[in-house]
């Protein structure tokens, strides 16, 4: 009787490992995160109005560069946006975004993403032209307190 409880115990512990593991696989492969804006955020050919949307890497294992961006209930899909790998010193335990400021009658434009705990980050891709314009404005780096499904 002891063999079977220790059997079974094992069993279950080996079993709980296996449902929750993969769960929080996905949750940093995805790297879905909620991120909430008070005022319009421009990204390559579109601008964001103030809200919540989904930021979430396409379920693909060739290319970890490309970005959803969803509304906050699932429902539209803004767009998908080609990203390439950027680097950061040190990672934080939040979502850290970097901006280029504009002129007060101009969005922001959301320059790069970066997962908590991450030192690789997601340069949005904008035209040349866009570079050179957000190449002189000041930067600006927000820590934020949006929602990352991060476990």
């Amino acid at each position: 009787m002891r063999l079977r409880n220790l059997l079974a115990l094992f069993l279950g512990v080996a079993l709980a490992f296996m449902l929750f593991q993969p769960a929080a696989r996905a949750d940093q492969w995805n790297q879905m995160t909620e991120l909430k804006f008070n005022q319009p955020v421009e990204l390559p050919h579109v601008v964001l109005p103030a809200g919540s949307y989904w930021f979430v890497l396409e379920n693909s294992p060739s290319s970890r560069d490309v970005v959803d961006v969803f509304s906050h209930n699932w429902k539209h899909e803004y767009a998908t946006f080609f990203t390439v790998p950027t680097t950061r010193p040190d990672s934080t335990d939040q979502t850290v975004l970097i901006f280029a400021e504009r002129p007060h009658d101009q969005p922001e434009a959301l320059l790069k993403w970066y997962y908590p705990g991450r030192l690789t980050g997601h340069e949005f891709l904008y035209s040349p032209r866009h570079e050179r314009r957000f190449a002189r404005d000041p930067k600006r780096t927000v820590e934020a307190n949006g929602f990352s499904s991060r476990s």
